[in-house]
């Protein structure tokens, strides 16, 4: 078997991130080469005219300071379908009604913040004011919102009633699917349960969703898909993979550990038992914090692309 040296690379000045991408790819080896890796494999399945690019994002994305760089991918059609935590939305939401986010310490006094009007997401902050302004947002739009017939078609009432710095505005003007399966387990959920227990109709079909992400996945001539973080999102697409062509492409952001057995630190090699990731798929595992990767990889794809 001939095998490719391991580069020892050289940083010169004024180097870009997307020459510095492609140094990791020399590198070709342990958490660069597969940075450099995801890069690559990124770059071919967006430019693939006949894949579908199916995106999943969990984490505490928008609290990491990743809204603009999500709303990036959206905008400039890295992703065909985009699956997502109703945390995400909620906290995408909160943004774009005016409360940001805070820096903040993990070692703060937590019942201190309590008192104080203030949530912590390990180092970052929101004031828990901010619930107070999501649930006049749906006073005001629960009327359009209730003639939603699935999670879906409600995510794109929300998105075009959203402010438009928002993940959910952005899906909603460039007609990219968005997709929460478990909605309720958010801030959003809680919202609409309110609006419930006060003896507000609303009927969803929350299982109607399938029908839709399983035919974009069937239809497709070939499929891709990126993973940031893992939990329902990943499994989400992974199971749309199942039942449709196998992904061609993949690349995971995770931290987490495969030994435990849980979907977030599954390697994208164990899809292929599942009939879920071809065997021969152009693939990657990035072992990294998401809020590291994700604007190195989108910077470096921008470069490449030419978008905005």
């Amino acid at each position: 078997m001939t095998m490719k040296k391991v580069n020892q690379i050289k940083i010169g000045r004024n180097v870009t991130v997307n020459d510095l991408v492609k140094k990791f790819s020399e590198i070709g080896v342990m958490g660069a080469g597969n940075l450099g890796k995801s890069a690559d494999i990124l770059e071919m399945m967006i430019k693939d005219k006949d894949c579908k690019v199916f995106l999943g994002i969990a984490g505490a994305m928008v609290p990491g300071g990743m809204q603009n760089v999500i709303i990036d991918i959206i905008d400039n059609k890295y992703a065909d379908v985009i699956v997502t935590t109703g945390a995400i939305l909620t906290h995408d939401l909160v943004e774009g009604l005016g409360f940001d986010h805070l820096q903040g310490h993990s070692s703060l006094n937590d019942a201190e913040l309590y008192k104080k009007g203030l949530v912590r997401m390990y180092d970052s902050l929101m004031k828990s004011s901010a619930y107070i302004v999501l649930e006049k947002f749906f006073d005001k739009n629960f009327n359009k919102l209730k003639e939603a017939k699935n999670i879906r078609e409600f995510l794109s009432i929300l998105g075009k009633n959203a402010p438009k710095n928002t993940i959910l505005n952005a899906c909603y003007r460039n007609n990219i699917p968005l997709f929460c399966p478990a909605i309720s387990d958010s801030g959003i959920g809680l919202m609409i349960w309110g609006k419930i227990a006060r003896g507000m109709k609303i009927n969803i079909d929350t299982f109607d969703d399938m029908k839709e992400i399983l035919d974009i996945a069937w239809t497709s001539k070939s499929s891709g898909v990126f993973y940031i973080g893992g939990g329902v999102p990943k499994n989400y697409i992974q199971q749309s993979m199942q039942f449709s062509k196998k992904a061609k492409y993949g690349v995971q952001i995770t931290v987490d550990v495969p030994e435990y057995g849980g979907s977030s630190g599954a390697s994208l090699r164990e899809g292929v038992s599942w009939g879920k990731l071809e065997d021969k798929a152009r693939y990657v595992d990035l072992k990294c914090d998401a809020t590291i990767a994700l604007p190195i990889l989108i910077s470096a794809l921008k470069d490449r692309l030419g978008n905005i």
